[in-house]
């Protein structure tokens, strides 16, 4: 039952996504518009098995509504904003399109106590954070760097030096800052995993572990992230389990 219900929402999470990626412009406000009605009235349109699912699941799990309709404001935000100043800003960002279907699951999962919130917020920066550091050169190339200007400026780094994918010492010490902040994002929130019920631990501690292996591969290849999407292979992933195991525990 709580497979499918987490199956719902990310069917809703994904429908969003390719609203806003793949919709024009009129189409796209319609659409959205739907979904937001959807989430306050519970009404939908025959033969929506995504919608009839999503509105399910969101009743019977009792999922604060304002999260699905920050997720679809942060989702959107991608259609206006190319371009973030301040890491603070980049947060509020990672915030919409990630923390934010992390709290969603945890009310499918199933949590002790609402002192788990703060830990899944930045757990969800971090995986979007992640996100963003793998993806540089393919955003870039679609006209976005979700990466702090403020911070670039600081490092000596133009969106030129990107633009031809220049690995620089001044590069390589602005993505051991941004890997290091990450690092740090998921340490803090690990407190949080305890906080869930023990199915919920497997997969959130999972998705914090493997997630964190993508920086490592990023380190490996040297912070080029313009020309290779840094991964972590199914062996990679395996090699992790026994420490994953241990550590939840330990919990």
């Amino acid at each position: 039952e709580k497979r499918s219900a987490v199956r719902a929402l990310y069917a809703f999470c994904r429908t969003v996504d390719d609203i806003v990626d793949e919709s024009t412009d009129d189409e796209r406000e319609t659409r959205l518009e739907y979904w937001r009605r959807m989430i306050d009235t519970g009404s939908f349109a025959d033969h929506d098995l995504t919608a009839a699912a999503w509105g399910d699941t969101l009743t019977r799990y009792h999922i604060p509504r304002h999260y699905a309709h920050q997720l679809i404001d942060g989702v959107h935000r991608d259609l206006f904003q190319s371009r973030y100043q301040t890491f603070d800003e980049l947060a509020t960002y990672c915030y919409g399109v990630a923390s934010t279907v992390g709290l969603m699951s945890m009310y499918i999962v199933g949590f002790k106590n609402n002192t788990a919130v703060p830990y899944a917020i930045k757990l969800g920066v971090a995986l979007q954070m992640t996100n963003i550091l793998r993806d540089v050169g393919e955003d870039f190339r679609n006209g976005r760097l979700y990466l702090p200007r403020e911070e670039l400026a600081f490092y000596g780094i133009r969106e030129q030096d990107i633009a031809e994918g220049r690995i620089t010492d001044q590069w390589r010490q602005f993505m051991k800052f941004q890997i290091e902040r990450t690092r740090q994002l998921y340490e803090e929130s690990w407190a949080g995993v305890k906080l869930l019920e023990r199915e919920g631990q497997l997969a959130i501690g999972a998705a914090s572990v493997f997630y964190q292996g993508i920086l490592e591969d990023i380190e490996k290849h040297d912070y080029d992230v313009f020309t290779r999407r840094a991964s972590l292979s199914a062996m990679g992933k395996l090699g992790r389990v026994p420490a994953l195991w241990l550590k939840i525990k330990a919990l």
